[in-house]
């Protein structure tokens, strides 16, 4: 259940930041969630791993929709498969890296005190 927790206080938190601040305060707002939550290293990972790929996916999918895809489907054709869906994955494993590592360092210095 802290699981689950920590990942919509991680979509949260990185959703507010990023809405006023550049892209890398995803990292301030999945440490503040790993933090905050007591978890385990793996599952903190975990949490902000999945929180910030979802965040990602979904924001992604909502630009591409409005924008009927003209950008994503010149960018796809610079990938080998030259699908949007694998450039919608790459996005969200680009972004979840730094979220599940934040939260991670959170959780961490959150036992170690």
């Amino acid at each position: 259940m802290n699981f689950l927790k920590q990942t919509l206080a991680t979509i949260a938190l990185c959703f507010a930041l990023q809405y006023f601040l550049p892209w890398w305060t995803l990292a301030i707002g999945a440490f503040a969630a790993g933090y905050w939550f007591r978890n385990k290293g793996i599952v903190s990972f975990a949490a902000g791993f999945a929180g910030v790929a979802l965040l990602w996916f979904a924001t992604a999918l909502i630009i591409d929709l409005q924008t009927q895809s003209i950008l994503t489907e010149k960018v796809a054709r610079l990938f080998p498969t030259k699908t949007p869906v694998l450039l919608f994955v790459l996005t969200a494993f680009v972004g979840a890296l730094p979220g599940g590592f934040a939260a991670l360092t959170g959780s961490l210095i959150k036992s170690n005190r």
